[in-house]
């Protein structure tokens, strides 16, 4: 699981994570959030420990399909154009949600079906949740 450092509450650092949903739940995961907008294939709902499902923080629809056309050459732009829909009133209340969830004092760890982590938006959420 690849983390962020940031700072709660109590001025400690708390972590936030990045994991493909189709691992296996670990102690440190802490606070376990899916950040896909589809429930992740051949999951059943009940074999996944999950403590929240923020469907409303993803790309729309049309900005994940461009994407992923040409992965490896949009992904400054998909971040730019991922980060100005996160603006949108219910993105922004369900970003914060996260940033609240970060700062409690226990891990948080984003999941994803993503097959390839570090370029994806929970990773671009990672960030943006851990950024003071």
């Amino acid at each position: 699981m690849e983390n962020k450092d940031i700072k709660n509450k109590g001025n400690e650092a708390a972590q936030v994570g990045v994991k493909r949903v189709y691992e296996e739940w670990a102690p440190e995961d802490g606070t376990r959030v899916l950040v896909d907008r589809l429930w992740p294939r051949g999951l059943k709902k009940e074999d996944v420990r999950l403590d929240e499902w923020a469907k409303s923080v993803t790309p729309s629809a049309e900005l994940r399909e461009w994407y992923h056309e040409r992965m490896d050459e949009r992904y400054e732009e998909f971040r730019a154009r991922y980060e100005a829909e996160l603006t949108a009133p219910e993105p922004a209340r369900a970003l914060d949600r996260l940033r609240e969830l970060a700062r409690s004092g226990r891990p948080l760890t984003l999941l994803t079906a993503a097959k390839r982590l570090g370029r994806t938006h929970a990773d671009l959420l990672a960030g943006l949740v851990a950024a003071p």
